[in-house]
């Protein structure tokens, strides 16, 4: 299939559900469901051919690590708003690739662990579908203000997911998620336009603003606006209090994809925009960031120790590794970069089964009170055994994809010869001590010693249930057992933004 149109295809047909599922029956639960299930299993298949076909461009130039992936693929172009010189301008490079693939793994997997929703279903599947939409328009844009656009699409469906369909808190931590990324969009958005008019190319075509010196005094102050924006999302520190409560009261899918996809936005703005587009800005204000990311690792880590909610545990530790994403980036070294786009990949996987997990042990055991449960390996061993795996990732266990990304983090951040930068790798990579206290206290307390009588009539994973936790733990071993050809394609994809950083 072309290129560019396949691109389209990819976040056309979610709004093309979105819209069937308006056509349905409000009360035909069963037909809306099937709808959305076919539409992300359709995406799945087209992704996967973007992802083959992309290698086929690595086997084209006889090495995945050639120059000519450092540049994006299947570029499309067409104006639509000329008067700003704005352009449907679409194209991949191997993280977009790469990206688009998580989320179509983790939205398959969240239809398929939003089969019990039952409450106002046609809206759920209906605004899930379109932030889905939003979610593969941004890995896919190549103009900014397209960008900028699918981005909003991405991110304000989750006040009501998580207002309307949440748990607990839910129209208080809508409403903190909302208020907090949309001032971290105000940001961006000047950040995106101050680039536009200073260029002096009248355009947002990444490409070509890529190619653009701006003066070090004009870097200096919009690359903190532009970093911070998408940091926001990416939940850096002290602008991270928002994503806890969110996750704690998100419904399972919404979770899944937040904690797996959305919030790996932020990390991806920071690289594609911040960093590749104004590097004296990235070399002047790095070791500021490095600071608040090395609190985000630590702070997240002694932050789920103190939780006695599993998805409170789990929002936690999310705040902990998305802030090894950012920390990777801080390095700037080649290794560093290449880490924290791994531990984009690996959160995202890992995240997502630990939500679905959860998800699917409260809706059993209806707790999510860590000292309320015990010894559910002898009625749910499937789901205990996947929650041990998970947590094993989490602690980057080797064999799993946690260890991978780590190791390239630590690894690359470490080479990096400044003192803060040795310094606050060595306070990250002790935050793993940390996490090792709250997930094997977790993991031993939930599936180990005596069980509740009121637990022992539960039941294990239905069929339908072990199908999304199985691609899971799938995707988990497969990039931790045969990480190859993903580090590859990032190598390639990674070589552009370092030489720009170091030019």
């Amino acid at each position: 299939m072309n290129g560019p149109l396949l691109l389209t295809l990819i976040w056309l047909i979610p709004f093309g559900i979105a819209l069937a599922s308006l056509m349905v029956r409000h009360d035909d639960h069963q037909r809306i469901k099937m709808l959305s299930l076919l539409g992300t299993m359709i995406n799945l298949v087209l992704v996967i051919t973007l992802t083959l076909q992309f290698l086929d461009v690595a086997a084209v130039n006889n090495t995945v690590t050639d120059t000519s992936l450092s540049t994006f693929h299947f570029v499309y172009k067409v104006a639509w708003f000329k008067i700003m010189n704005i352009e449907y301008n679409i194209g991949v490079d191997a993280i977009s690739v790469l990206m688009m693939l998580l989320t179509a793994i983790v939205i398959f997997c969240g239809v398929l662990a939003s089969w019990n929703v039952k409450e106002q279903v046609k809206e759920f599947f209906i605004l899930l579908n379109v932030l889905v939409a939003g979610v593969y328009g941004v890995f896919i844009s190549i103009d900014l203000f397209t960008f900028f656009l699918f981005y909003e699409i991405a991110v304000l469906p989750m006040y009501l997911l998580i207002g309307l369909w949440g748990t607990g808190k839910k129209e208080y931590a809508a409403m903190k998620l909302t208020l907090m990324l949309v001032a971290g969009s105000a940001f961006i958005l000047a950040g995106i336009l101050a680039l536009y008019f200073e260029s002096g190319l009248n355009t947002f075509d990444l490409q070509l603003l890529s190619q653009v010196h701006f003066s070090d005094s004009f870097q200096y102050w919009v690359f903190p606006i532009i970093f911070l924006g998408f940091g926001v999302l990416g939940a850096i520190f002290p602008f991270h209090t928002w994503s806890p409560d969110g996750h704690a009261s998100a419904p399972t899918a919404v979770s899944m994809l937040h904690a797996g996809v959305l919030m790996k936005l932020g990390g991806y703005g920071c690289l594609r925009v911040a960093m590749y587009l104004l590097p004296e800005g990235a070399h002047m204000w790095m070791t500021f960031f490095l600071i608040l990311v090395t609190i985000n690792v630590l702070y997240g880590a002694f932050g789920a120790i103190r939780q006695t909610d599993l998805k409170y545990i789990t929002a936690y530790s999310s705040v902990s590794h998305c802030g090894l994403v950012l920390f990777g980036f801080t390095a700037m070294t080649f290794t560093g970069l290449k880490g924290g786009v791994l531990q984009m990949i690996s959160h995202g996987l890992m995240t997502a089964l630990f939500f679905c997990l959860i998800g699917m042990i409260y809706g059993r055991t209806h707790t999510r009170t860590v000292s309320e449960m015990g010894g559910l390996m002898k009625v749910m061993p499937f789901l205990s055994v996947a929650f041990v795996v998970v947590g094993f990732a989490g602690l980057g266990l080797p064999g799993l994809s946690g260890f991978v990304a780590e190791a390239n983090v630590f690894v690359g951040s470490f080479a990096n010869p400044a003192t803060i930068n040795r310094v606050c790798t060595v306070l990250a990579v002790l935050s793993i001590v940390v996490t090792a206290v709250y997930v094997l206290r977790t993991v031993n307390a939930l599936v180990n010693g005596p069980i509740s009588l009121r637990f022992k009539e539960l039941t294990d994973a239905s069929l339908l249930e072990k199908v999304p936790v199985t691609i899971l733990l799938f995707c988990l071993f497969g990039m931790g057992i045969l990480p190859g050809w993903i580090i590859d394609l990032v190598n390639g994809a990674v070589h552009p933004i370092y030489n720009n950083l170091m030019r």
